[in-house]
C-alpha cells in the first residue's frame, strides 16, 4: 500500500464527511482533478499553497483504493504528483489529522508513511 496526502480546510472536509465523498477544493474543481502529494512532497505543498493557514487537516489516502482514475503527472519542478480524476471516496481514507501551525508559522506534520 502506498499512501498519498491531501491538505484540506477543516470545514470543507467536514462537508465531505457528511456527503460521503470529497469533490475537491475550489482549485481541484477548476483544474478538473484532485491534487494530492506524496510523503516527500506534502511539506513543500503546505509551504507553497497553505503558508500561515490554520484550521487545516491532513488526510492520508490509500492510493490502491482509487483505481485508474489516479494518475501521476508532472507538476512542480517536473516531479510526478498524484492527481485523481474522480471524486474521492471516503472508503479510501486511512486517517484524518489536524495540521496545526507551530510558533514559527510552519505546519507541524505527523509521521508520514511513504
Amino acid at each position: 500500500m502506498k499512501t498519498i496526502y491531501k491538505i484540506c480546510p477543516e470545514p470543507l472536509w467536514r462537508n465531505a464527511e457528511k456527503a460521503g465523498f470529497f469533490e475537491g477544493a475550489p482549485i481541484d474543481i477548476i483544474d478538473g482533478y484532485l491534487h494530492f502529494s506524496t510523503a516527500q512532497q506534502v511539506r513543500e505543498t503546505a509551504a507553497r499553497h497553505f503558508a500561515g493557514q490554520g484550521d487545516l487537516l491532513l488526510i492520508a489516502i490509500d492510493e490502491s483504493r482509487l483505481g485508474e482514475a489516479l494518475r501521476y503527472e508532472p507538476s512542480r519542478g517536473g516531479d510526478l504528483f498524484p492527481h485523481l480524476y474522480a471524486t474521492l471516496p471516503l472508503s479510501a481514507v486511512l486517517w484524518v489529522k489536524p495540521l496545526p501551525l507551530g510558533s514559527d508559522g510552519h505546519h507541524i506534520f505527523p509521521d508520514l508513511a511513504p
